[in-house]
């Protein structure tokens, strides 16, 4: 008998802005179940009905819950209360941080952020979790727009410490009609984070991997 397929990870979102929509949409239409949460239950409830059938909608607690893939599309600022909330339901979950630091909107953690690199900084504050840096560095409607266009895809770079994690985030970013391109470990999120090289850089494969000097 053959194998059967393995089910899709289940997906939780945090955050509805730009970015929580955007993923959120084309993870659906890959076939996979996404529970977004915004700022209140209504608004998540909203976006979950525009998504059709494998979406709902839930609290920040209860995206965190039903995801073994969990993603933070929050302002960086939120980061170090979430990781207070949240950190003991994400334990061994794969968390996508695409939360950028800008120093005049999330205070002091950009600050740190920036320095330390934003991946290290937001492992501080979930520690039970596999963070991985991904979809943090192209805007989104330039991501909506390249999604699944022909090859060579538009690329997507990821940074993570824990190769499993990595990847089931590639996987992700296939499944978005995008090329994953890893840069190595979380330390190596600062190539692709704001005032950095790789920040908004829209190149395919090749060339995002000259662009950061990445010997592959």
């Amino acid at each position: 008998m053959a194998d059967s397929p393995r089910p899709l990870p289940k997906i939780g979102i945090i955050g509805a802005g730009q970015v929580g929509r955007t993923l959120a949409t084309l993870w659906v239409q890959a076939g996979y179940q996404v529970m977004v949460s915004a700022r209140t239950l209504a608004d998540a409830t909203t976006l979950a009905a525009s998504l059709g059938s494998l979406a709902s909608a839930g609290t920040p607690a209860q995206a965190a819950a039903f995801g073994s893939i969990v993603v933070l599309a929050v302002p960086y600022g939120a980061i170090p209360a979430l990781g207070r909330d949240l950190n003991r339901t994400l334990t061994d979950k794969v968390v996508i941080d695409v939360a950028n630091p800008y120093i005049g909107r999330d205070g002091w953690i950009a600050d740190v952020a920036l320095r330390d690199g934003a991946g290290v900084t937001t492992q501080r504050y979930f520690p039970s979790a596999h963070i991985v840096r991904a979809f943090n560095s192209i805007d989104m409607v330039s991501l909506r727009a390249e999604a699944h266009r022909p090859d060579p895809k538009l690329a997507v770079p990821i940074a993570g410490d824990d190769t499993a994690a990595v990847l089931q985030v590639k996987d992700l970013v296939y499944a978005a009609g995008l090329d994953p391109v890893v840069t190595g470990g979380l330390a190596t999120a600062k190539l692709f984070q704001p005032g950095s090289t790789g920040f908004e850089l829209e190149r395919d494969a090749a060339g995002l991997r000259s662009a950061l000097h990445l010997h592959h």
